[in-house]
């Protein structure tokens, strides 16, 4: 018997077509919409980029200025949503938090939409509920560091932009410029990669016809996984755990010895560096000039030079946004919730697109467990003799 080629993971499958992002071969830069990524962190505000992903072009100055209204009209937390973040133990993980929050942002959103089989809206439903999802993913996140700390909610400010009003939201006071546009790049850099986990567990769940909330949802879940999302924290653990770049070499002597997974290093996609690396250790400079933290740079450089060095594995996006979340003071838990407000952009682009050209998503599988086999005395009813006969005789 043939055995079939089992790719484990969909390792070096292509399952669909997509429009939204690639990561060029011949350049190692991710496109967004065919724009290199490093171009619009370098320029762009991430509102445009946001509407780049949901739209296929940038915005004009009018088109920018729509969306920008509707997403400040949308950022304030209603009170179902705020109270079901406040019944989240404040001990969960704070992804635990943001799950159930736009779970319950969406329950309100589709209240009265009928029976499922009118969940999944229409692509203008679906915009539209992106862009709110969008503009209250800040409020969430931010109240969740928040009240962890014990600290009171800050309404949002409708004259910053998205970047600095995020920042307002969750330090209460008004950022610096320096600091606005290094969280504005890493928002950027983290929006969209392809058919990546969580990508493609919302694609799944979409290709049901089950409704747009319901598909980031469980991306969230997704995202929540060290080996996707969870990786930007995990490189903050490593940080404090060496302490100092005196500590590196001895510390990785012995993580290597014990086969541990150095999180922040490698990538499927990019065998010759993550594109996105450099923009990001930028920003990651600037706010160490900014907060006067030689340190953290001394740190950075040792663990990557030796590492690399050693492994020929290079640094991925988690690698610098781990320690620039950190120097700007959000908290190591609330890493990956950050992951999720920019993400949502590439994934409710993603689920647009799905829809649009829709196929369920239902592989395949290969069965290696015990061959057929009966229960003691069971005795088949006729409609199951008649069934049997039927497979059989197709099988024939």
């Amino acid at each position: 018997m043939n055995q079939p080629d089992i790719k484990k993971g969909l390792a070096g499958v292509v399952v669909d077509m997509t429009a939204i992002s690639k990561v060029n071969p011949e350049t190692n830069s991710l496109l967004y919409r065919g724009y290199p990524v490093q171009e619009l962190a370098a320029t762009q505000p991430f509102e445009a980029v946001a509407y780049l992903l949901w739209n296929g072009e940038l915005p004009t100055e009018e088109q920018l200025v729509e969306l920008r209204a509707t997403e400040r009209a949308n950022r304030a937390l209603t009170d179902d949503v705020r109270a079901a973040i406040d019944l989240t133990p404040t001990d969960a993980h704070p992804m635990d938090e943001v799950r159930t929050a736009v779970s319950v942002l969406g329950a309100r959103d589709l209240a009265g939409s009928g029976s499922v089989l009118d969940a999944s809206g229409s692509a203008e439903d679906n915009l539209e509920r992106s862009i709110r999802l969008f503009a209250a993913l800040p409020s969430i996140v931010a109240y969740g560091q928040r009240r962890r700390r014990g600290e009171d909610l800050i309404e949002p400010r409708d004259d910053l932009d998205y970047s600095a009003n995020f920042l307002w939201m969750t330090f209460g006071e008004e950022p610096d410029p320096v600091v606005v546009d290094a969280f504005n790049r890493s928002m950027i850099l983290y929006a969209e990669h392809s058919f990546n986990a969580s990508t493609f567990t919302a694609r799944v769940i979409t290709s049901t016809l089950s409704d747009l909330y319901s598909a980031v949802v469980g991306a969230i879940g997704a995202l929540k996984g060290p080996l996707h999302g969870g990786a930007n924290e995990a490189v903050l653990h490593i940080f404090d755990e060496i302490g100092s770049a005196d500590n590196v070499v001895a510390w990785l002597d012995d993580a290597l010895a014990n086969k541990r997974k150095i999180m922040g290093f490698g990538h499927r996609v990019y065998k010759r560096g993550d594109s996105r690396v450099p923009t990001m250790k930028k920003a990651l400079d600037s706010l160490v000039e900014h907060y006067d933290r030689p340190d953290v740079a001394k740190l950075y450089d040792a663990l990557e030079g030796e590492f690399v060095e050693r492994k020929g594995i290079y640094p991925n996006l988690d690698y610098p946004s781990g320690p620039a979340y950190n120097l700007i003071g959000f908290d190591t838990v609330t890493f990956t919730p950050l992951f999720v407000a920019a993400r949502v952009t590439g994934w409710t682009a993603h689920i647009i697109e799905q829809q649009g050209a829709n196929a369920l998503i239902r592989p395949l599988s290969e069965y290696d467990g015990p061959a057929e086999r009966h229960i003691d005395g069971y005795v088949p009813d006729e409609a199951e003799v008649e069934a049997i006969a039927r497979a059989e005789e197709a099988v024939s």
